[in-house]
């Protein structure tokens, strides 16, 4: 058998010729456009197909408005052009529709599909160049795609090769993908590109605006801190040579712990009554928790004494040069502006006289405790009054100022009135009364 195909202007021919002694044959095309050729079968009487031109993606519109028939893959499926999706997954004749909606007057563009078999239901635009045919569907909103297609009509009894002006005004129908020559140019609505550059329009004068906060933020963090620093070092300052002038034995390098303002208003909550432990002669005494971990005792001399002031200058001095399991020791002291503030080791059993001399509670304080205190108390007297670098007399030495430990260890404190020997020196004289008016110890 043999056959052929051939153009007559709008019309196509398909003839073919059989053999001499061959079975009845004869072309079927049915309402799906599928050419078929059958032969009769004498055996089973009947007709059998020997060809079928038809594969899923001749089927027309199988893949429905805006859906285009992939001959390319493995098997054939329908599949949806960029920027379109499924109307239904589970019934791709339903076609596809557009992820934006189309707006007039808005900036569109045009995805290029390659090697797609031209739409159904297209206008034929006479004489217009691709550039005109382009501006013609770019122009008109109702424009949904367009193609500027190549045909030979060399088969139709002319040599002459023509290109013409597609344009699609409706849903585009029955599209496939696969050995064809088109480009199909199909309107979007806006591009990622265009979404991102309106994005970042809108991002980048915030993202600006946002990092000259945090730069603005940032510098004033760095001054701040800068600031804070250099107010420490002031104070410090400020503190060494407040205490350098009472240095008595001629030292000027004393070292001593240093305690910001800041911290020590942190540690007792702005020196909220909740956190005050007692009252002294010269201010008040509060418990506080430095850097979050550290329990502390935070003595605040009142504003304006003249004995606080003294007391502090010689507490500071003194305290920093002895170090006994039987004295109290100094973790920090702190000046800033006419506060003056001590900060010790926090002790939770109180004072000595907290026992002594309330009913309820002296029993408590059995006679074996009471010994250790007692050798408590003497030893730290004895590394005052010999073992220590400097001859130093407490002169305020009562149960008030014998602080205890959770251990009811002793620990002398309060070296406010205490006076500094020399090595070579016995005895010396006083300007003034000092102690606990009222009040010597025995």
């Amino acid at each position: 058998m043999s056959q052929y195909l051939s153009y007559r202007g709008d019309e196509l021919y398909y003839a073919y010729t059989v053999s001499d002694g061959s079975s009845y044959t004869r072309l079927l095309l049915d309402y799906r456009g599928n050419l078929s050729l059958l032969s009769w079968n004498n055996t089973t009487l009947s007709w059998i197909v020997a060809s079928d031109t038809l594969s899923y993606c001749d089927i027309y519109a199988s893949c429905g408005p805006f859906g285009y028939c992939d001959a390319a893959a493995v098997p054939t499926t329908c599949r949806c052009p960029d920027g379109f999706e499924l109307v239904d997954s589970l019934n791709l004749s339903r076609g596809c529709q557009r992820k934006e909606a189309l707006r007039c007057g808005k900036e569109n563009n045009f995805m290029t599909m390659p090697n797609m078999k031209v739409p159904d239901k297209f206008l034929h635009i006479r004489n217009k160049s691709f550039d005109q045919c382009a501006a013609e569907c770019s122009k008109n909103c109702s424009c949904m795609a367009y193609a500027y297609e190549y045909v030979n009509l060399r088969n139709a009894g002319t040599m002459d090769d023509t290109l013409r002006c597609l344009v699609w005004t409706g849903d585009l129908i029955d599209m496939a993908k696969g050995s064809f020559v088109e480009n199909l140019y199909v309107r979007l609505g806006e591009s990622p590109v265009q979404k991102n550059k309106k994005f970042l329009k809108i991002l980048l004068p915030i993202v600006a605006c946002l990092l000259l906060l945090a730069f603005a933020a940032l510098v004033w963090k760095c001054k701040r801190r800068a600031g804070k620093q250099q107010k420490k070092k002031a104070q410090k300052k400020m503190m060494l040579e407040y205490l350098r002038s009472t240095d008595e034995a001629g030292n000027k390098n004393i070292e001593f712990p240093f305690v910001s303002f800041n911290d020590i208003v942190a540690a007792t909550d702005n020196f909220s009554d909740t956190n005050m432990l007692g009252k002294g002669g010269f201010g008040n005494v509060y418990k506080g928790m430095l850097d979050g971990t550290t329990e502390v005792a935070i003595k605040r001399l009142s504003k304006g004494s003249g004995q606080g002031t003294e007391e502090f200058r010689n507490e500071v001095v003194l305290i920093a040069k002895l170090q006994h399991k039987n004295l109290v020791k100094l973790l920090g002291c702190c000046i800033h502006e006419d506060e003056k503030m001590l900060v010790y080791e926090y002790l939770p059993n109180k004072s000595l006289d907290y026992f002594l001399f309330d009913c309820a509670r002296k029993s408590m304080v059995q006679w074996p405790t009471r010994f250790k205190i007692i050798l408590g108390v003497a030893r730290g007297i004895m590394y005052l009054h010999q073992d220590s670098r400097l001859t130093i007399i407490h002169r305020d030495l009562k149960a008030s100022n014998i602080l205890l430990d959770k251990e009811m260890s002793p620990k002398i404190s309060d070296f406010g009135m205490a006076r500094i020997f020399c090595g070579d020196q016995h005895q010396t004289n006083t300007n003034r009364i000092v102690g606990t008016y009222g009040y010597m110890s025995p």
